[in-house]
């Protein structure tokens, strides 16, 4: 038997965790506990994802998820994805108001360039909007030169501002794909919290080279597109798996404190004909119960920052 030298568990930055002193390591059991408002024990984070899917992509480094599968021109994905953003997303709006519900909108910058009807409804509403990026096929990648990335980020940031005429302080990368240079970057470009990184339930301070972002827990096991495309459940499954974690939540925050119910939907998805049914039945089943809060990502993460 070989016996490894002791030098080979000898490198930079070996701790807890990963490797990095991006972010303290830390369980979450052991945090201090956080309160909602009014005495509420579970925050709903309902994040829509408004989408542009370029009909020409490139792919570059990869082909997208929920992206162009078929030789060009795929009319028959482009066209699909179009559907959320002409049809589906008012079926989302419609199923907010009525269990009022506070959505989160993630936009791509190109989206809001092209279909300005739909960034007037959003800024009509009021709702925070946070950066999806550019677009889903611009995307942020190791090995990405990094003044095209810097460059890419500033794009999508301020034409995004510009269009929405909001603070925008919150991103999630297209296919929550990063380079190392990401979280620095969008920190110089003012960004207070992303949403690529599911590694918790709530949310942690996250070191860049200007200053600190918060990384915000926008589950990826309860997104639509995981679990009704990706793992192929039915989507009375998706409902089954959102209300039981609801459920377990909601059990937990006794003991622990506050705990954050995050849904990242789509509504090219849930917003067919045949499945925005699913998506009020989880609206109605999660807002019904006692004890929790409905709120915008900027406004868990403030009350979040409030108690550290």
């Amino acid at each position: 038997m070989t016996t490894l030298d002791d030098s080979y568990l000898q490198y930079p930055e070996r701790s807890y965790g990963m490797d990095h002193d991006r972010y303290d390591w830390s369980m979450l059991v052991d945090r201090q506990p956080v309160a909602w408002p009014d005495g509420k024990r579970v925050a709903l984070w309902v994040n829509v994802g408004l989408q542009y899917f370029p009909l020409n992509q490139e792919g570059k480094p990869f082909k997208v998820p929920g992206g162009m599968t078929m030789p060009y021109p795929d009319l028959r994905h482009y066209s699909l994805r179009d559907y959320g953003n002409r049809v589906g997303i008012f079926r989302f709006l419609d199923a907010f108001d009525r269990f009022g519900v506070t959505p989160t909108f993630a936009v791509n910058t190109r989206l809001a360039e092209r279909v300005p009807y739909l960034m007037d409804v959003l800024k009509e509403r009021g709702d925070e909007i946070l950066c999806h990026g550019y677009h889903m096929d611009a995307l942020h990648y190791g090995g990405q030169d990094a003044a095209e990335e810097a460059a890419l980020i500033e794009r999508a940031l301020d034409g995004l501002r510009a269009l929405s005429g909001q603070d925008v302080t919150g991103w999630i990368s297209p296919a929550r794909s990063e380079s190392a240079n990401t979280p620095d970057f969008l920190a110089a470009n003012g960004v207070e919290y992303f949403c690529d990184w599911v590694n918790d339930d709530m949310p942690y301070g996250f070191r860049t080279e200007h200053g600190e972002l918060t990384a915000m827990p926008l589950s990826l096991e309860l997104e639509d597109r995981f679990v009704i495309v990706n793992n192929g459940h039915a989507e009375d499954s998706w409902v089954d798996q959102v209300c039981d974690a609801c459920d377990f939540l909601l059990a937990e925050a006794d003991e622990q404190g506050g705990r954050i119910l995050s849904l990242n939907i789509h509504p090219w998805l849930l917003g067919q004909p045949h499945r925005i049914g699913k998506l009020e039945r989880v609206l109605e089943y999660v807002t019904a119960q006692d004890g929790m809060w409905s709120a915008s990502a900027s406004e868990i993460l403030t009350r979040w920052r409030d108690q550290q």
